[in-house]
């Protein structure tokens, strides 16, 4: 278990390292992150290459019994390499070149950014990969994040005409009849003929849309395996991973694409941000922690704990005492193997002045040193259960292309995806019944209940291991706006949704519309449900049923006669259809129903406190985390403020 602070050396006096060390050693870390911005500092003029400042650093980390996390540093290119090369800056948008100063300015389709990358990751690479203190390296840091994952510039126009080219073999007739380029006489005689989606009258044609979302994934991902490889030509044993920014489900890369080539993936974890008035929910937090063990379907490292207020511009709320030390037990309750916080002392200079870490400007061991301490003492106690994978019976099932095409069109001014899957998450969160959140790749088989929240696209090998999950006995939960499309982002003709699933469903959609309310309508409950009431919006289609039970249906006038949610039972699994968004108490009886049929246990406990089983035989431990500013209880349990308390199972 490594437990430890992300370090910026080359911002203090040198003169200061031996005695910050030392802290860190008084505070419980046995580890540290270091050098994922200083490229400059390890090659001032191009060619030059000196690293004698991070052997410094790791021979005193070495000393101080501190293992190391070694970035690599192409996240911040330096200055001489922005003049020598200006074309490496991305574009945004409107056509703006993004001027050096920042961080991630380059461009990922940039021949210059893979050549000098290559070169300062060999050299860098070559000289350290015999120093046993390096544990792991960190490849760039939290690529996509803050607008980085778009850029519009000629390199990425051409690149996109090549990735077309080659997808379509050179064939532009091939992709004149998949995009239906005879709508508004966009026909394209050659593959140098099709544009870059910018600013339009009304609105570029889905399809290309979407081929350009996922060629700027493909982008990204082709950008990281590249270092992953360089690292793994150098240094065959090295261990591999990658720091996710959070808010992955609206990023535009696949991040459970870009983590396939490493050994494990890690995450940057702010549950609140400069801005915000106060942190994001508890099960809100909790699915983003799931969401990052669900990349690699196994447990994640946290590079970036939260521990002081945090903002660039506009400084953030301040985590309430023994909050942020709260939010590191719930990590590692979902997942989390191994942590370290941002950062270790508060910058003095820079654009993260007002990101306070552990210790402020002002350099006293105060709160959060003593909250960080007393968690380093107490987690590691805990080590074998925390190691051990985390399993779960439930699965909430996301698909990037899906996620894209309700980027190119939304259908409704309140549909968020990642929302809506929140929505579901929280009816298990408030039960404590654990839930994984994985890609639409992943192997259902050991799971008893899936859902799939508006996976729009309909994707032959994706509903082949669908039905046969539902065929093994599994419990489906499918949704309005599930299957509507084909997998270039098209309507199919001649067929009714959910395309590919109407037998399995038991029911087709007559109609459909969307709303711009949460709570448009009635719905009524019968059968089981009947005497239940309802509200529904957002979306809604209008079921027929054929073989499946009518749970509730549309109360409104005009659309009575319509069913709103349905469950089919067949031999062998059972899959329900919600057909439209439904308030929250009604979506909490459908789960708990759910839950009930397929035999999966509950945990009671008031409203804001979790409770999370870890470990196995070896050691087995029940957590209980009180997410609220007040007193709590689990049972005869009652829980101080933001307290977690840990028992042997």
């Amino acid at each position: 278990m490594l437990l430890g602070v992300d370090y910026y050396p080359e911002q203090w006096d040198p003169d200061r390292m031996e005695e910050d060390m030392d802290t860190m050693v008084e505070m419980g870390c046995n580890g540290i992150r270091v050098g994922e911005f200083a490229w400059h500092l390890m090659e001032r003029t191009e060619g030059q290459y000196d690293f004698s400042f991070f052997d410094s650093v790791i021979a005193m980390a070495k000393k101080k019994g501190l293992k190391v996390i070694l970035g690599t540093p192409t996240a911040a290119i330096p200055a001489w390499l922005a003049k020598k090369h200006p074309e490496i800056l991305s574009e945004s948008w409107e056509g703006r070149k993004r001027v050096f100063g920042g961080r991630h300015v380059y461009c990922f389709n940039s021949p210059a950014m893979y050549k000098y990358s290559e070169k300062i990751i060999r050299a860098m690479v070559s000289h350290f990969r015999n120093e046993e203190q390096v544990i792991a390296w960190q490849v760039d840091n939290e690529l996509g994040h803050e607008g980085s994952d778009l850029c519009f510039c000629p390199r990425c126009h051409s690149a996109f005409q090549n990735y077309l080219r080659e997808k379509f073999q050179g064939e532009i007739g091939r992709l004149n009849e998949t995009y239906g380029t005879t709508f508004w006489s966009q026909e394209y005689n050659s593959f140098e003929e099709i544009p870059l989606p910018l600013e339009t009258i009304t609105t570029h044609n889905p399809a290309l849309r979407l081929d350009w979302e996922r060629f700027r994934s493909k982008s990204i991902v082709d950008f990281m395996n590249f270092q992953v490889r360089l690292i793994r030509e150098i240094a065959p044993g090295a261990l591999i991973i990658h720091d996710f920014p959070g808010g992955g489900l609206n990023k535009h890369v696949d991040y459970s694409r870009a983590s396939e080539k490493l050994d494990l993936a890690a995450y940057n974890h702010y549950p609140v941000w400069g801005g915000q008035k106060e942190p994001i929910a508890p099960h809100e937090i909790a699915f983003e922690l799931d969401y990052i063990r669900g990349l690699k379907r196994r447990n994640f490292w946290i590079t970036e704990a939260i521990m002081g207020a945090q903002g660039h511009d506009v400084t953030g709320y301040l985590p309430r005492p023994g909050q942020a030390k709260m939010w590191s037990y719930q990590a590692m309750a979902h997942g989390c193997e191994s942590l370290l916080y941002f950062r270790y002392r508060g910058a003095t200079k820079g654009a993260e002045q007002f990101c306070y870490g552990i210790l402020d400007a002002d350099n006293v061991r105060g709160r959060k040193f003593l909250e960080v301490q007393s968690f380093f003492a107490d987690i590691r106690k805990y080590e074998r259960a925390m190691e051990t994978p985390v399993r779960s019976q439930v699965a909430i099932v996301y698909d990037y292309d899906s996620l894209a095409s309700f980027r190119i069109q939304r259908q409704s001014l309140l549909l968020d995806c990642p929302g809506e899957m929140k929505k579901f998450y929280k009816v298990f969160f408030d039960r404590n019944v654990p839930v994984d959140v994985v890609p639409a790749d992943a192997d259902l088989s050991e799971y008893r209940v899936a859902l799939f929240p508006q996976m729009i696209l309909a994707k032959p090998e994706v509903q082949s291991r669908v039905k046969a999950f539902v065929h093994g006995g599994g419990t489906l939960v499918l949704t309005y706006r599930n299957a509507v499309k084909d997998e270039y982002n098209n309507l199919p003709f001649g067929e009714r949704a959910p395309v590919g699933y109407c037998e399995l469903a038991g029911v087709s959609v007559v109609e459909t519309e969307s709303l711009q309310e949460i709570d448009g309508f009635p719905i009524v409950g019968e059968g089981a449900f009947a005497g239940k009431a309802g509200r529904g919006g957002i979306f809604r289609d209008m079921l027929e049923t054929k073989g499946a039970e009518v749970l509730y249906r549309y109360g409104d006038p005009f659309y009575a006669q319509y069913a709103a949610v349905t469950r089919r039972r067949s031999e062998h699994g059972v899959v329900y259809y919600l057909g439209c968004a439904l308030d929250e108490a009604t979506t909490g009886t459908i789960m708990e129903t759910i839950l009930q049929e397929s035999r999966i246990g509950t945990i009671a406990s008031d409203d804001g406190v979790e409770v999370v089983v870890r470990g196995k035989e070896e050691q087995c431990i029940r957590m209980f985390i009180n997410h609220n500013a007040v007193p709590a209880s689990v049972g005869d349990m009652v829980l101080a403020p933001f307290e977690c308390r840990i028992e042997e199972a």
